[in-house]
C-alpha cells in the first residue's frame, strides 16, 4: 500500500515588516501559522491563476456569434483551399 508522503520542502520569502504584521495578523484570526497561512494563500492564488488561463470568458454578445461562426462557418479563403489541397497531396485524402 502506497503511503502519502509528509515530506515538506522548504520555501522562504522576503516581505517588508508591514506585509509582514498583516500576514501575522490574518494567520493568528485563522488560529493557524504563518507558514500555513502563506503556503495556503500562494497555492490557492497558483490554482486561481493556472485556472484563468484555461478559461474563455465571453460576453453574450461573442458566445452568440461564435456559435453562429460554428453553425454557419464563412466560405473558405482561396490560401485555405490552396493549404487543404496542398495537404492532401502530401498526406493523402483522410476524409474516408
Amino acid at each position: 500500500m502506497h503511503k502519502e508522503s509528509t515530506r515538506t520542502t522548504r520555501f522562504e520569502a522576503r516581505v517588508t515588516p508591514e506585509a509582514l504584521k498583516i500576514i501575522k495578523r490574518a494567520a493568528e484570526i485563522q488560529g493557524r501559522s504563518i507558514s500555513d497561512f502563506v503556503a495556503t494563500a500562494a497555492q490557492e492564488a497558483a490554482h486561481h491563476v493556472i485556472e484563468e488561463t484555461h478559461i474563455i470568458r465571453l460576453s453574450v454578445e461573442d458566445q452568440i456569434r461564435f456559435v453562429e461562426l460554428l453553425l454557419n462557418p464563412p466560405p473558405l479563403a482561396p490560401a485555405m483551399k490552396r493549404a487543404m489541397k496542398r495537404h492532401k497531396e502530401l498526406f493523402g485524402d483522410d476524409s474516408t
